[in-house]
């Protein structure tokens, strides 16, 4: 029985165009599903770079911070009388 639907699929022109539109459908719905997972993989490295930039940043000027910082407490009451603290 299945040998005689292979052979009706083989010797049908119906069979085979159907066939040829299937695989073509097939392989667009794999084409499309692929560009839709790169997308996601993209948008998910946008958003991870944002998030670096983000701490890089707030890093940098916690270090500009600690650069300009008072280094004694001389130094720190001569700022507060000064005003520029």
């Amino acid at each position: 029985m299945i040998t005689g639907l292979f052979g009706w699929l083989a010797g049908s022109r119906w069979a085979l165009a159907a066939l040829r539109w299937g695989a073509v459908g097939l392989t667009v719905l794999l084409f499309l599903l692929s560009i839709r997972r790169a997308g996601e993989r993209a948008g998910r490295m946008a958003q991870r770079l944002e998030t670096l930039e983000k701490a890089n940043d707030v890093q940098r000027r916690m270090l500009e911070a600690a650069a300009r910082r008072p280094r004694t407490r001389d130094e720190l009451a001569r700022r507060l009388r000064d005003g520029r603290f």
